[in-house]
């Protein structure tokens, strides 16, 4: 069983007054990613930005 799937299942027999504390775990996992997602993308913007910053770079895209 996939692990979508066991989640739905372990879900699916909670009682209600738990789901609200699931929610919010899943809030702060979702939240976590994509602030781990925005960090990786801003480490990387200055490594990037020499081979981006290049004449080479700016010949090569100047038709568009």
């Amino acid at each position: 069983m996939r692990s979508r799937e066991q989640v739905i299942q372990e879900i699916e027999g909670m009682p209600d007054d738990l789901l609200d504390e699931v929610f919010d775990f899943l809030k702060v996992l979702q939240t976590k990613h994509s602030q781990e997602k925005f960090e990786v993308s801003v480490l990387s913007e200055s490594a990037l930005a020499r081979d981006w910053l290049r004449p080479e770079e700016d010949e090569a895209w100047q038709d568009l």
